[in-house]
């Protein structure tokens, strides 16, 4: 009996830390919803161009690409997510992302700013 309780213990934490595992494993510390991804992502372009880490055609860009992804979600929310339209939302997102954060380190600076700039 003593067994059986240890080991159903040990794998109760074994779960726990698994899940906890995971769900810092998601971008951003968790599940978000599509809101506010949206809005955390359209912050983060404008606070590249704040920043001078984005040219101006990099802004313009990301926004396009921004609201090409706000249209199709638009599109799919018509009769309700599916689960694979969920998805595929999610996977664009994690692509916009990426390519933010790519474009707000590549050293290409916008509006003259450089490393070390302080205004």
């Amino acid at each position: 009996m003593k067994k059986l309780t240890t080991l159903t213990l040990i794998g109760a934490a074994s779960a726990l830390a698994l899940s906890a595992t995971a769900a810092s494993a998601q971008p951003y510390g968790g599940w978000q919803s599509i809101n506010q991804r949206q809005a955390q992502l359209d912050r983060r372009i404008d606070r590249g161009v704040q920043r001078g880490d984005l040219t101006r055609a990099e802004a313009n860009r990301l926004h396009r690409e921004f609201r090409e992804l706000s249209r199709l979600e638009a599109r799919y929310r018509v009769n309700g997510l599916t689960v694979r339209e969920r998805a595929d939302l999610d996977r664009r997102f994690d692509r916009l992302a990426t390519q933010i954060r790519f474009e707000r380190n590549d050293r290409d600076y916008g509006y003259g700013y450089g490393p070390g700039y302080r205004r």
